[in-house]
C-alpha cells in the first residue's frame, strides 16, 4: 500500500553525528527518535538505517516519517546525542563542527522541500531552547532567504579544516560552545551519500580522481560533490549525491547517467551509485589503480520512500534491525 494510500506525507532526515566507536550510544540516539515525551511510540516513524564508520567515528541515522511528527522525533535523537557526545574529546579522521553535525531533512511523498524546510527552522529553535550552548547554521530552505546551499556554507564556515570553534559565527544561538560545537541544519531535495574506495595510499590520487567526478568539473558528474580521505589504509572517494531538477534530462534508461523519481509532481534527477563506482573504476584504471567496491550510506531516494512505507505500515520503529545496520 502506498503512502498516498495511507494518508501519510512522507519526509526523511539523515542525522549525522559525531560518534560511532561506542555503538551504545549511536543506538541510544536511535532509539530515542522513536518515543514521544510521554515514553509512547511514534506510531509513524520509523529509524530506517544506522552507518556507522568506526575510522571516521561519525554516525549517519535515517530517520522517516510523517512530515508532522518527523521534527519532534528527530529533536528526541539530537537531545540523547547532545548528552553523550563531547567534541572536546571527539577524535576522528572525517571533517565535523559539532556533536550533531548535520540534521538535512528531504521531502519523500506528499510534502514538498519547503515545508521541511520549516520543519528544519522550527527544530532549530527548538535545540536552541533546550540545549545549552547549542548553535546552528542553517542551508537550503532553511536558510531564507538566500537559501545557500550546504556545500557553500560549508566552505564559508571552514568545515573541511576546522576544528577551533571559537571564532565561528553561528547563523542562530550564541558562539559554539566546545562540548557542542555547530550544528547544521536544513532542507532540500534527496541527498545520497555513496562512497567509493581505490586499491592505492596516494591520498593526492583520490583528490585528483574526486576532483575529476565533481560536479562542478567541467566533465564531472553534475550533482556530486566529492572529498578524498585515508579509510582502512586505503583511499575512499566520498560522495554526496544531489537530486536536481534538469528540463534537459528527458529520459531515463537502464545504465543511464541519470535516475529519476518525483515528489509531488516535481521530477528529479541522480547519478546512481553504480555509474559512480564505473567512472571512479575507469579513472583509477587509467592510473594503474583498481578499486575496492563501494558503499551506499542509506538509501537511494526511491529505496528511502519505499522502506517509510513498509516500516510504518508494519509498524517496525527499529527497521534498521531487520535491514541491518552497517558498523565499521
Amino acid at each position: 500500500m502506498s503512502s498516498s494510500r495511507l494518508g501519510l506525507r512522507l519526509a526523511a532526515c539523515l542525522l549525522n553525528i559525531s560518534e560511532a566507536r561506542r555503538k551504545y550510544i549511536v543506538e541510544n540516539v536511535a532509539k530515542a527518535a522513536l518515543l514521544e515525551r510521554n515514553g509512547q511510540k511514534h506510531p509513524n516513524v520509523s529509524v530506517l538505517n544506522i552507518f556507522s564508520d568506526h575510522e571516521y567515528n561519525r554516525s549517519v541515522i535515517t530517520i522517516a516519517g510523517s512530515v508532522d511528527e518527523l521534527g519532534d522525533s528527530v529533536l528526541a535523537a539530537c537531545l540523547e546525542a547532545f548528552r553523550s557526545i563531547d567534541m572536546e574529546v571527539q577524535d576522528g579522521i572525517h571533517p565535523c563542527l559539532g556533536a550533531v553535525d548535520l540534521i538535512p531533512f528531504y521531502p519523500l511523498c506528499g510534502v514538498g522541500v519547503e515545508e521541511c524546510g520549516a520543519v528544519a527552522r522550527s527544530l532549530a529553535e527548538n535545540l536552541l531552547l533546550r540545549v545549552p550552548g547549542c548553535s546552528v547554521f542553517l542551508f537550503g530552505e532553511a536558510d531564507l532567504p538566500e537559501k545557500r546551499p550546504l556545500v557553500q556554507r560549508r566552505k564559508q564556515l571552514g568545515w573541511f579544516t576546522r576544528r577551533d570553534f571559537s571564532a565561528l559565527e553561528p547563523d542562530l544561538g550564541v558562539a559554539p560552545a566546545r562540548k557542542c560545537g555547530l550544528t547544521g541544519i536544513g532542507a532540500s531535495p534527496y541527498v545520497m551519500n555513496c562512497n567509493v574506495t581505490i586499491d592505492s595510499q596516494d591520498l593526492d590520487l583520490g583528490k585528483e580522481i574526486a576532483s575529476a567526478i565533481r560536479g562542478s568539473n567541467v566533465n564531472g558528474l553534475k550533482g556530486v560533490q566529492t572529498m578524498a580521505f585515508p579509510h582502512q589504509g586505503k583511499i575512499e572517494i566520498a560522495c554526496n549525491v544531489e537530486s536536481f531538477e534538469d528540463p534537459e534530462v528527458i529520459e531515463t534508461a537502464e545504465g543511464s547517467q541519470y535516475m529519476a523519481y518525483s515528489v509531488l509532481g516535481d521530477q528529479f534527477y541522480y547519478v546512481p551509485p553504480h555509474y559512480i563506482e564505473a567512472q571512479v573504476k575507469k579513472l583509477a584504471s587509467d592510473r594503474g589503480v583498481g578499486t575496492i567496491g563501494r558503499a551506499l550510506i542509506g538509501f537511494t531516494p526511491q529505496e528511502c520512500k519505499n522502506c517509510a512505507e513498509y516500516a510504518i505500515k508494519e509498524g517496525i520503529g527499529e527497521f534498521w534491525k531487520i535491514r541491518g545496520g552497517v558498523f565499521m
